[in-house]
Order: C-alpha cells, then sequence, then structure tokens
C-alpha cells in the first residue's frame, strides 16, 4: 500500500508508492548526449575561461596539464559581483539588484573522469576549493548565502560535459534553506537537541536506510526521500558550516563520497544526478543550531503536473529497499 511520509525537518510530505516500486535496472537508461565539440574547461583552454580565482597544481607525474582543480569566474553568470545592492518595491512586488557571484569549480583537467574516477586526496582537493571559495566570499557582507552545487549529465542539468561544480552567492537565503533553518530551530526549541543529530542516532539504530559510514560521516537513503536512492551524507559530529570541516575530516568525506558514488555509478549504470551542499547561512548569528549536509540525487524520474501542482513528491523506490540495495552492493 503507497505511504505517506513527512520529512521531519520542513514538514514536507512525500509519497512514497510500493506499487510503482522500482529497482536499479527498471529505470530507463539514457544516452549521454553532451560529447564533442569544444571543450573551454580542457587544458590548454583556459584563456577561454575567465581568469581564475583559485588553482591547485598539477598531480606529480601528469604531465597533461598544469592544474588538478580549478576555480572560475561563470562565463555567463546569473548574478554579477559588481554593484551595490539596492532593494525598491513596485506597489506589492519587491525587487534588488542582481547581486551575487557565480564561479565554476572545474572537478579534474581530464575531460573523460568524474570525482568518482579520482583517489580520496583528489576529491579532498576539490572539497577544499569549495571551503576555500566560501570562506572568501563570507566576507562579502552583501551576501547572506552561498550555494555549491553538481549537475552531473545533461538530464541533471549540465550543459557541459567536463566534470564541474557549481557555487552561487546570493543576497538573500533561499527558500529551501530557509525552511530548514525554521524546522531545525523549531525542534530544537522543543527538544533542545538538533534534529540532524536525531535523524544520524535514528538512522544507525535503526539500520534500514543507512547505506554507508565511516569515522567522521554517514551517508543514509532519508525516511521521507523525494527521488529514488535519494541519499544524505552528513558528518556525525555536529557541526554548521561546511567551510570549517578539519583537513582530516575532509579526507574522511571524500573517501565516503567516492563509495557512494562508485555505488550509485554500479547500480544505476552511471546516472546523471545532482547534489548541493545545504550549510548555515554566512553572516549569521544564529546558526549554531543547523547541521550541514549534502543531498545528492540521482535523475531516475521527472517532476511532472502532479508534483508541480500539490508541491508533493512520488518516489516509486522506497527508501529502505534503496538503501538496502546500496548497502549490499560489493566495490572491487
Amino acid at each position: 500500500m503507497p505511504e505517506l511520509r513527512k520529512d521531519p525537518v520542513i514538514g514536507r510530505w512525500v509519497i512514497i508508492s510500493a506499487e510503482r516500486g522500482k529497482r536499479p535496472m527498471d529505470f530507463p537508461h539514457k544516452t549521454e548526449k553532451l560529447r564533442g565539440g569544444f571543450c573551454p574547461f580542457c587544458p590548454g583552454h583556459e584563456k577561454k575561461t575567465p581568469p581564475e580565482v583559485l588553482s591547485y597544481p598539477a598531480i606529480p607525474g601528469d604531465s597533461t596539464s598544469e592544474w588538478s582543480v580549478r576555480v572560475v569566474p561563470n562565463k555567463f553568470p546569473a548574478l554579477i559581483i559588481e554593484g551595490d545592492l539596492q532593494r525598491k518595491g513596485i506597489g506589492l512586488y519587491d525587487m534588488m539588484t542582481g547581486i551575487g557571484a557565480h564561479e565554476v569549480v572545474i572537478d579534474t583537467p581530464d575531460h573523460g573522469k568524474s570525482l568518482a574516477d579520482y583517489d580520496e586526496s583528489h576529491i579532498s582537493n576539490v572539497l577544499e576549493a569549495y571551503q576555500s571559495r566560501l570562506r572568501d566570499l563570507s566576507h562579502d557582507k552583501r551576501f547572506r548565502y552561498i550555494l555549491i552545487f553538481k549537475n552531473q549529465g545533461e538530464e541533471a542539468g549540465a550543459s557541459l560535459e567536463h566534470s564541474h561544480t557549481q557555487l552561487i552567492a546570493t543576497p538573500i537565503i533561499p527558500k529551501r534553506v530557509i525552511e530548514e533553518l525554521e524546522g531545525a530551530a523549531s525542534h530544537f526549541e522543543i527538544k533542545e537537541r538538533c534534529i540532524y543529530c536525531d535523524i544520524i542516532d535514528q538512522e544507525r539504530f535503526d539500520g534500514r536506510r543507512l547505506i554507508f559510514e565511516n569515522d567522521d560521516f554517514v551517508a543514509i537513503s532519508p525516511f521521507a526521500a523525494r527521488f529514488p536512492f535519494e541519499t544524505w551524507i552528513l558528518p556525525k559530529r555536529h557541526e554548521s558550516h561546511f567551510h570549517k570541516m578539519e583537513p582530516a575530516q575532509r579526507l574522511q568525506l571524500a573517501s565516503l563520497l567516492k563509495v557512494i558514488l562508485r555505488k550509485l555509478n554500479l547500480a544505476l549504470d552511471n546516472p546523471a544526478y545532482n547534489f548541493v551542499i545545504h550549510t548555515a547561512p554566512i553572516n549569521d548569528r544564529k546558526d549554531w543550531y543547523f547541521h550541514w549536509h549534502i543531498e545528492l540525487m540521482p535523475k531516475l524520474t521527472q517532476v511532472a503536473g502532479f508534483e508541480w501542482g500539490s508541491g508533493f513528491y512520488i518516489n516509486p523506490t522506497p527508501p529502505e529497499e534503496a538503501a538496502g540495495y546500496l548497502r549490499n552492493l560489493k566495490l572491487d
């Protein structure tokens, strides 16, 4: 029988429709269409991107590139960094100037590789680049939030095949993040505990939705998963800000992220996916009750009319089944 499940953080309801249940082999495998043509992210084409704001040297022994990770401003930014932040009203409508920052983290010089293909040290460098840009941009008092997100594959919204991640700093806190902040604050006011810490404790005790864990991080299928094989990655220790993660923790996160990406690739035949990092807002004194985390979502189903019209999501794969499949999947 289908179930309605409530997300304990933001109160969103999700329909888990077991009758429509799908296993990994039941999802259609789409072909990649982003192949061929000129790639501005490949080595030798550095002048085709805006000047880099951060670069890490090449991996020892790699003679094909002078860098291993680059960060550049987006050539076609959603928001621009130059100018003053101005707000105004037009009748009952609110507007402000499109001030922000939009950057691209080029994960690798190799056009044909993704994060899952690299070792923990390289993935750690990519994560360190995220942290470095968060720290730098957080000094700009015009910004209130910085979102890091990855679109891998055309179905996930990527316009270029070359593996990359994006960062957008905004002068407002996004609605989805506000919902999480309010949910975390409400839980703390009642129980004087972090709701994400409680989720981690519950999932480790229950075990059915636990996918993988190491010393510092845990990967779970959330109880009210919106999408098949949706995965959350959370630090076991309560931490509000992603950019304050220590180097030893970063290596642990890199190791776990590699495992999860390899399991998803093996289970779902290299699916397109999105991941987002939800961290506490910058320049916010009431952020200590928030718990940063990564939400990773393979693109296996489409959001259609019912979802858009109702705000509900329909997930045909119960998170317990998805977690069990990934948990038991053996990697070489």
